[in-house]
């Protein structure tokens, strides 16, 4: 009887356990200027865990997304990552919008041996701050593409096949502007172009007229920018009052709704790297365009790559999860380092993204696209990367 009782009880506690929920920890800027970005991620990020849920959940038990809005700060993302490990127990976390939230956040997961993917976050310091010999194990993984990458396409659209020798430089004085700037002078130095121009604006910098003035007058043929939607949108205003129609060229945050619709007809034309473009070239894509909107109730996406990023980030988490068998941070690290089966993204079908030696998803030029700005929207500005992103 003794032993009857004993297996009942030994029953009933791995049933419960199997039934806890996967506490999945999710922050980033859901307020102020960068929540387009946080938002869209969020929302992907949502879209994914409750398709994973309602295909049963990981190893038998539900996810459950654990939000905090990080509100861009530095001070305050760290305060997060802290409660989201102390206080709220989670096994994971995903997102991070902010290349210095993620710098001065991520080291509470890696303390912790907890993992933590970077949704958006593209500074290319993000996943190389904890590596060998001094950490033997790194517990930051990327889906984004990291600023050394987008910075070489940056250069090779505006030098390479548009012509463009003279180029100015207007960036952020935030961790992504300053770093996005020198690996942007590194691209150039590697095609013999040292910039006319190295412009600086803080955030919320409501005029740019003077660094403008400067560029135009040092004879620059083009703007390559590194920043964030309002004030990228101040650029492009600030151009025009000075009838100075020049090509923005800069980085994927030209894609933000913010910088879209502030800069109105002065956005038209803005080229960026992109990892997703919402238009439904597969069809995974289109199932995920459809998910968004009827999730959201708008067909528009604010900033489409955070969206997919996110999606594609609590994907990769999950299938390292089941292939661990187990929600153990040391196992999941493994499992995402050695991932065994392909997983069906919407920004691409992942196979073995991660390894011992890299934690970036994405470290090809090749799967990333060119966007540009028409009639309001971030469309391909090459048909041939659509003939590209097209699958079945």
């Amino acid at each position: 009887m003794l032993r009857l009782l004993l297996a009942l009880f030994c029953l009933t506690v791995l049933t419960a356990q199997a039934q806890d929920p996967v506490r999945i920890g999710v922050s980033g800027p859901f307020t102020g200027g960068s929540s387009p970005m946080g938002i869209s991620m969020r929302e992907g990020i949502r879209i994914a865990a409750a398709r994973i849920n309602a295909e049963g959940g990981v190893l038998g038990r539900p996810i459950v997304l654990v939000e905090r809005d990080d509100e861009a700060s530095n001070e305050r993302g760290a305060q997060v990552a802290q409660a989201l490990i102390d206080k709220e127990h989670v096994v994971a976390s995903v997102g991070i919008v902010n290349t210095g939230v993620a710098l001065a956040s991520q080291r509470f997961y890696q303390h912790a041996r907890i993992p933590v993917i970077t949704s958006v976050a593209t500074g290319s310091l993000i996943t190389k701050q904890f590596v060998p010999p001094r950490y033997p194990d790194n517990f930051v993984f990327r889906i984004s593409a990291n600023d050394t990458l987008q910075a070489a396409m940056i250069v090779v659209e505006a030098v390479d096949r548009r012509g463009f020798k003279r180029v100015a430089i207007f960036h952020d004085a935030t961790n992504y502007g300053q770093l996005g700037r020198e690996d942007l002078e590194r691209a150039l130095i590697a095609h013999d172009i040292r910039p006319v121009a190295v412009e600086r604006f803080e955030l919320r910098e409501a005029d740019m007229t003077a660094q403008l003035r400067r560029a135009r007058d040092a004879g620059a043929q083009a703007v390559l920018t590194y920043g964030i939607g309002p004030e990228l949108a101040q650029i492009a205003n600030g151009m025009a009052r000075l009838n100075w129609r020049v090509p923005l060229i800069g980085s994927w945050t030209l894609a933000m709704s913010n910088f879209i619709d502030n800069a109105g007809p002065n956005a038209e034309g803005a080229r960026m790297p992109q990892t997703f473009i919402a238009e439904p070239t597969s069809a995974r894509r289109r199932d995920f365009l459809d998910a968004w909107k009827k999730s959201s109730g708008s067909a528009r996406i604010p900033v489409p790559p955070a969206a997919a990023q996110g999606y594609d980030s609590v994907l990769l988490l999950a299938a390292a999860m089941r292939q661990a068998g187990s929600t153990d941070g040391d196992r999941i690290r493994e499992a995402l380092e050695d991932l065994r089966v392909n997983v069906d993204g919407v920004i691409m079908t992942y196979d073995r993204p991660f390894s011992k030696d890299n934690h970036e998803a994405i470290t090809d030029a090749g799967d990333i696209f060119i966007g540009e700005v028409r009639d309001g929207q971030v469309v391909f500005a090459y048909d041939e990367d659509r003939r590209r992103a097209i699958r079945p």
